[in-house]
């Protein structure tokens, strides 16, 4: 295939990569009105919830991600995610936001505002019984408006270091969730030239009228989505502000869905929910906000897009991709004797593995056998082709990371394993030693940000383990070698916490070499 199109595919993926993420301190000192506030900033894992909560904010921050600038359009979104003004959801209503708009060229700024402190190291079940009490409002409403002056403040830190981010001053929107919804609608009032937000976009948001202001005649344009079930009734409101920018001929949009609950974020529940963050996309775009401000960008989407629909067309002509290596393989010679050759079988990561350090395959006689994108039952279609009739001595194979970011839609652990077992049994019915990769650590999915991905890693990793130890197969194990606090790979080793650095992969070779050796030992 057009090594132009390999590398933009590799592009492609690889869209959602994280850079380093910055973290501001919206004031110098104390913000106005919590002067006294001497609690610290704690997270709490939801391991239930796939979510991390943060809570006892007293310092505001801003963590800053990056838009690539290969598709960077000029437009910022600052993110306020929601919790009744307590904690913070910074999965669903954050770092997936940031995510999804990171890949459509938006440069973004999580935004913690400041909270009112929990007193127990469980915050979400603390806000629960609280939000059940009836003085709950009571206790809330003086800290509204020091977390709406934080909305504030932070749209007027983008539009002053909007040069540093390679953003325009014209193109810095807001979108909150719940709580986080009222700081967002909250700075569609109120605001002078710094503070203006150019969009606002308030999710599900508690904005009673008590906390609006007057209509002005260079009103933002606002989306709005909730859900009619609301366990807090919260749709209301939506359709409230809905009405009131209509009224005033100013640009809205609204969405309200039949189900959804209150919540729902980039939850995925199966339900129309699950896409309104695509209607948000569509709206962005019809504004125009998703329109590159850089002649040299807008070539680049054109070329991605052209991508696009050629990997889309890509099933109806060769779906397990059986003619990349055709040529290849033709031209490879038959083993010389006493020849240790050894393929690897997989999907990016080998396919980057031989891209960026060469010298590995070639002066070791190995093969590599990667197609970026690709699900373990695409590599078992091509096993005969791209493995078996390379007669190698040892194949190693590493594969299961799209099949859990759901590449070709969903796929159940179980099928994952058995893929990999059947390319197992073909290796060794054709009497080709196997060693089987664990996947690598994956704390996120960049290009499937709603996915959580450590719980099938860790399920995948020990049904191979176990079949390797029952069948005498090495079991080459990446994991526990690469692995991080966060169940991912350390920055260091991956520049996206899927794909490996350099430095990644010179800490794979020795595993490998190791595992190789091993295999060609063991008798059959």
């Amino acid at each position: 295939m057009n090594k132009r199109i390999i590398t933009a595919f590799l592009l492609f993926f690889a869209m959602g990569a994280r850079a380093q993420q910055k973290v501001i301190q919206l004031y110098e000192g104390a913000g106005a009105g919590s002067e006294n506030w001497n609690y610290n900033e704690k997270e709490f894992v939801n391991n239930a919830r796939h979510d991390t909560l943060a809570y006892n904010i007293s310092h505001p921050t801003l963590t800053v991600y990056p838009a690539d600038p290969q598709i960077a359009t000029g437009t910022a979104v600052i993110v306020c995610p929601g919790g009744g003004f307590y904690i913070l959801s910074m999965n669903s209503e954050g770092t997936d936001v940031a995510h999804w708009l990171n890949r459509k060229g938006v440069t973004v700024f999580i935004l913690k505002y400041r909270l009112g402190q929990s007193l127990t190291d469980d915050p979400g079940k603390e806000l629960g019984e609280n939000m059940r009490k009836s003085d709950f409002i009571n206790k809330i409403t003086p800290i509204i408006p020091l977390s709406v002056a934080d909305g504030h403040a932070a749209i007027k830190y983008v539009r002053a270091h909007a040069a540093d981010y390679g953003i325009s001053p014209s193109r810095i929107g807001i979108i909150g969730f719940s709580a986080g919804g009222t700081v967002a609608a909250s700075s569609a009032f109120n605001y002078d030239a710094n503070d203006r937000p150019d969009f606002v976009a308030p999710i599900y948001a508690f904005m009673p009228p008590t906390l609006q202001g007057p209509i002005v005649p260079d009103e933002p344009p606002i989306f709005l989505a909730a859900a009619t079930d609301d366990q807090l009734g919260l749709a209301a409101h939506s359709v409230d502000l809905y009405s009131k920018w209509l009224a005033s001929k100013h640009k809205a949009e609204l969405h309200i869905y039949t189900k959804g609950g209150h919540g729902f974020g980039m939850n995925k529940q199966h339900i129309p929910t699950d896409t309104w963050i695509d209607r948000y996309g569509d709206w962005l775009d019809m504004l125009g906000f998703l329109k590159p401000i850089d002649p040299k960008v807008v070539a680049n989407l054109e070329q991605m897009e052209k991508n696009r629909k050629f990997f889309a067309d890509l099933p109806h002509k060769d779906w397990a991709f059986i003619q990349k290596y055709e040529q290849q393989n033709a031209a490879a010679p038959p083993p010389a004797p006493g020849e240790k050759r050894v393929v690897f079988m997989g999907n990016s990561i080998t396919e980057g593995w031989r891209n960026m350090d060469s010298s590995f395959f070639v002066g070791h006689n190995y093969y590599g056998r990667g197609i970026s994108g690709q699900t373990t039952g695409q590599m078992l279609v091509r096993f005969r082709e791209d493995v078996i009739n390379l007669q190698p001595k040892v194949v190693v194979i590493l594969a299961g990371i799209n099949d859990i970011a759901q590449n070709n839609g969903p796929s159940k652990i179980e099928d994952i394993f058995g893929n990999i077992k059947s390319m197992a049994e073909l290796a060794r019915l054709a009497h080709i030693k196997v060693v089987i990769s664990s996947i690598l650590p994956a704390s996120v999915i960049p290009w499937r940000p709603a996915i959580d991905p450590k719980p099938g890693v860790t399920q995948l990793n020990k049904l191979l383990k176990d079949y390797c130890e029952q069948n005498h197969i090495v079991y080459l194990d990446y994991y526990s070698k690469m692995v991080d606090d966060r169940q991912g790979l350390p920055a260091n080793l991956s520049h996206d916490g899927v794909h490996p650095t350099l430095e990644g992969y010179k800490v794979m070779e020795p595993l490998a070499e190791k595992a190789i050796d091993e295999a060609l030992k063991r008798k059959e």
